[in-house]
């Protein structure tokens, strides 16, 4: 076998009489955040392996000294034995050095036919899609852990709220519901974005294909993917599939924020709703009495950099010409930053939502505050015939007056009623507690006990559907 020098194994060093310059090599190493797609790279060698061998480019005991040695660096590198050094420019230069380094001159033969461009894009695709399943099975446990929460607070009623004011009386279980839904839109785009990225480049080259008899569409099959790219040039260059996913972390990173405000607000001395566990609350390093909601403060401000994150990315895209370009090496810390950040959020999230103490005696004595029975009122006045313009008007100078005498709905005489309108009579107080309320509201979607225990069966159906998908994986083992 004839020797070959692992010293420098650059990838594209053939047409130059020298290294680059320290501040470019420096500018142009990646390896320090896509070594966490050797393992998604070695199984697209493995791949391309098998297809150079069917092509007759690989004879097959040298196939089977190349698999031996792919599974073999896989598994150093699982246990960290085989790692990146400072002069590997990426994972793909750094794991061809370790084959050169187990095959000598046979290392190289894997090379034929394919380029890092369209490496890059499958490995990217390979990881991403992985990550989006396991980021799919941490939102489907916390829509879990707020649909528990609601079968527990089917019967508490609660402040509904427009503008941060009272509104209506809604049931609890109705509040954290509207909190699972947008999580279960999450999860179809999550599964939307994996059927759009379930399509394999590795074939394309650098560009333009190949003139070696490969098949890329037995090697699409054999890591997962549906099919292979229709287009060289797009397959190399096309990086909405990360643009997508990090729309869909972003939105998600927006939801997650909507529920930590919401906590937040439950959890403070004015709202006094819920009491966090004290493993998902910190205290004050100065005040003693102190339990701040950190957990869904930081899920608020995470957002901001789920966003960032989409948003560079886009930046970086919009101005690109066909086909591979260096920018495009930004692709990856944004969307392993994205994946990283829900990793930590959404365990935390779901522990604290599981665990926090609902004081349903005090949602219950918030809910009629307010006045906020006074559509109950418009709404018996338009059952008796009168136009809701006119009962709006009516039900308005009612609460007008008790906010003047500093009363509530129900503290109202029959007699003042009647001053106030005559067509408010003693029965219109049937229509004003929060049971009545509640109960009132039947069509399918709203705040009454049966249509939220429809939802609530609805939901965990639907959530027992998310469980399966997320535990198939993306590809092959």
């Amino acid at each position: 076998m004839n020797e070959v020098s692992t010293d420098d194994v650059r990838l594209w060093g053939g047409r130059f009489a020298g290294g680059p310059a320290e501040a470019v090599a420096q500018l142009s190493v990646s390896v320090g955040f896509d070594w966490r797609l050797a393992r998604h790279d070695l199984a697209g060698s493995r791949a391309h392996a098998r297809v150079l061998a069917r092509a007759g480019l690989l004879s097959e005991a040298e196939l089977a000294q190349v698999l031996d040695a792919l599974a073999a660096l896989g598994e150093e590198c699982a246990a960290g034995r085989f790692r990146p050094t400072v002069a590997d420019e990426d994972v793909h230069t750094a794991l061809e050095r370790g084959l050169l380094e187990r095959l000598g001159p046979l290392g190289g033969k894997l090379r034929a036919g394919r380029s890092r461009n369209d490496q890059i894009a499958t490995d990217l695709r390979l990881y991403l899609r992985e990550a989006a399943r396991g980021l799919g099975g941490q939102l489907a446990d916390l829509a879990a852990a707020l649909t528990e929460q609601a079968h527990q607070h089917l019967h508490t009623p609660a402040p509904g709220m427009t503008h941060l004011q009272h509104a209506q009386p809604i049931s609890f279980a109705h509040q954290l519901l509207a909190h699972v839904q947008p999580l279960l839109r999450d999860l179809d785009r999550l599964r939307d974005w994996d059927a759009r990225a379930a399509i394999s480049p590795l074939g394309a080259g650098a560009l333009a294909g190949s003139s070696l008899p490969l098949d890329p569409e037995t090697v699409a099959a054999e890591l997962g993917f549906t099919q292979a790219c229709a287009n060289s040039i797009d397959a190399v260059a096309d990086r909405d599939f990360v643009a997508e996913l990090l729309f869909v972390t972003a939105l998600v990173g927006v939801h997650l924020s909507r529920l930590g405000e919401e906590v937040v607000l439950w959890t403070s001395q004015e709202f006094g709703w819920v009491e966090l566990d004290d493993r998902y609350a910190t205290g004050s390093s100065i005040m003693p009495q102190k339990k701040n909601a950190d957990v869904a403060e930081l899920a608020r401000g995470k957002a901001g950099r789920l966003v960032g994150g989409l948003v560079a990315v886009l930046t970086m895209l919009k101005g690109l010409p066909l086909a591979y370009d260096r920018d495009l090496q930004e692709d990856k810390e944004p969307a392993f930053d994205a994946v990283d950040t829900l990793a930590l959020v959404l365990p935390a999230l779901t522990g604290m939502v599981a665990t926090m103490t609902v004081r349903a005696d005090r949602l219950a004595a918030a809910a009629p505050i307010g006045y906020s029975l006074a559509t109950e009122v418009a709404d018996w006045l338009v059952r008796r015939g009168v136009p809701f313009r006119e009962a709006h008007e009516t039900t308005g100078r009612l609460v007008a007056w008790c906010a003047g005498q500093e009363r509530e709905l129900h503290e109202v005489t029959d007699a003042e009623l009647a001053a106030i309108d005559e067509r408010l009579t003693a029965e219109v107080r049937e229509v004003l507690s929060v049971d009545s309320a509640l109960a009132a509201r039947t069509t399918p979607g709203s705040t009454g006990p049966k249509p939220v225990a429809d939802q609530l069966a609805a939901v965990q159906a639907e959530l027992a559907r998310w469980q399966e998908w997320t535990a198939q994986p993306a590809t092959p083992s």
